[in-house]
């Protein structure tokens, strides 16, 4: 299982992300996600833990703690969405109308 942790101060890095967790269980993988053009933390990034009871117990013990100054939300991560978020037209208006007409 994987697990978000979200509202990390920006210069947290994969490191910081890894002590944190270590203290729950061990960790297989840790990573903040970066801009591509900057190279700066966006804020969030995913850990990944040994046993799935380890993850349960990392997100209720660690789910609105402080890291540096910042206080993080840790929860289960979500599937990644399709590119365009998946929206479907169902013609609501005479040129099809759906979402992605009235906003793109």
């Amino acid at each position: 299982m994987r697990i978000y942790v979200g509202g990390l101060p920006y210069q947290s890095t994969e490191q910081d992300l890894i002590q944190l967790f270590e203290q729950i269980g061990q960790v297989t993988s840790a990573t903040v996600i970066t801009d591509r053009e900057t190279g700066r933390s966006k804020g969030f990034g995913f850990v990944e833990m040994s046993s799935d009871d380890e993850t349960r117990a990392a997100i209720e013990q660690l789910n609105g703690s402080t890291l540096g100054d910042r206080t993080i939300t840790v929860n289960e991560a979500r599937e990644r969405r399709a590119p365009g978020g998946g929206y479907q037209s169902r013609g609501r208006s005479s040129n099809g109308g759906g979402y992605r007409d009235r906003y793109y």
